[in-house]
C-alpha cells in the first residue's frame, strides 16, 4: 500500500471535514466548494483503492484479504453516499453529515494502513 497516497487521502478528508464543520457552524448548507473538494477525494480513494488492488495481485498484502476489501469498498461508497445526502439536506445538517463522512474515510484510510501492515 502506498503511504504517499494515504497520506494525500487522510490530509485531505480531515481538511474537507473541517471545511465542514465551518460552514455547519455558519448556518450554511453544502456549496460547490465542498462538493468538488468531495469529488477528488472520491477519485483519491479510487486511486487508493487500485494501486491496493494491484498490489494485492502481484502477491503483497496481508494474507486476511476480506477484511481489506471490504474496508475498500466501504471507503469508495462513503463520499458519493455523504454528498447524496447533504444534497437533500439543505440546512446546517447538511455539511453535519459531511464532517462525518470526512472523518470517517480518515478513520478507515487509518485503518486500512494497519490492515496491510498485519495489525489486528
Amino acid at each position: 500500500m502506498n503511504t504517499t497516497v494515504a497520506t494525500i487521502v487522510i490530509v485531505g478528508s480531515l481538511l474537507l471535514a473541517l471545511a465542514s464543520l465551518i460552514a455547519a457552524i455558519r448556518n450554511r448548507s453544502m456549496g460547490m466548494i465542498l462538493l468538488v473538494g468531495f469529488a477528488v477525494l472520491e477519485v483519491a480513494v479510487l486511486v487508493q483503492a487500485g494501486i491496493v488492488i494491484a498490489a494485492v495481485v502481484g502477491g503483497q498484502g496481508p494474507a486476511e484479504k476480506g477484511t481489506l476489501y471490504g474496508y475498500l469498498a466501504g471507503q469508495a461508497v462513503i463520499p458519493p453516499a455523504g454528498v447524496f445526502l447533504a444534497l437533500a439536506e439543505r440546512s446546517r445538517w447538511g455539511p453535519a453529515i459531511l464532517v462525518v463522512a470526512g472523518f470517517a474515510i480518515a478513520v478507515m484510510t487509518g485503518r486500512l494502513l494497519q490492515i496491510w501492515q498485519g495489525f489486528p
